[in-house]
């Protein structure tokens, strides 16, 4: 249990806190292998993407709609709202072996800023196989709600955590 506004843990060589992330969050382009996994396959897989950078979060990945294997994304119901980047709308993520819920997501009309979001879609590791960013396995963002990917490279602590609702 975190109480009062968390002390950010200190990056170390070749790490960045997310801490140093701004609020509003920042979209960038991402330049490296990015891979989903479920069911026993590979279900999107890319060499580029996109990453929201937000205050005490992990960074989102943002795929191409192209990275994503034939038939594999399902329309889920419902929709939620990012103060944002806007209207969200879900799929479920469809192999042979195995479904995921509502597993990820799109923008199809994101707000200024957010524009090369349209169409462009992020997963929730926790409901997946194994997703990768260059090559190294992540671990989901903790709580349940959020997308964010933890990697070795990214230090938190990270809002999701009990206690963090108020970062």
């Amino acid at each position: 249990m975190v109480s009062g506004w968390p002390t950010p843990d200190k990056p170390g060589p070749g790490q960045e806190s997310v801490w140093d992330y701004p609020r509003p969050p920042r979209l960038e382009e991402f330049r490296g292998s990015i891979t989903v996994e479920l069911g026993g396959q590979t279900v999107a897989s890319t060499e580029r993407g996109w990453r929201v950078l937000e205050t005490s979060h992990p960074p989102t990945y943002y795929l191409p709609a192209s990275a994503f294997a034939e038939g594999v994304l399902r329309e889920a119901d419902g929709s939620s709202w990012c103060e944002w980047k806007g209207r969200a709308s879900y799929y479920d993520l469809v192999t042979p072996m195995r479904t995921a819920a509502r597993a990820a997501w799109t923008y199809h009309s994101p707000t200024r800023g957010f524009e090369p979001l349209a169409g462009a879609i992020a997963v929730i590791a926790a409901q997946t196989d194994r997703c990768t960013v260059n090559g190294e396995q992540v671990q989901s963002q903790p709580g349940g709600f959020y997308g964010g990917w933890i990697t070795s490279w990214v230090v938190g602590p990270f809002k999701g955590i009990p206690g963090s609702m108020g970062w």
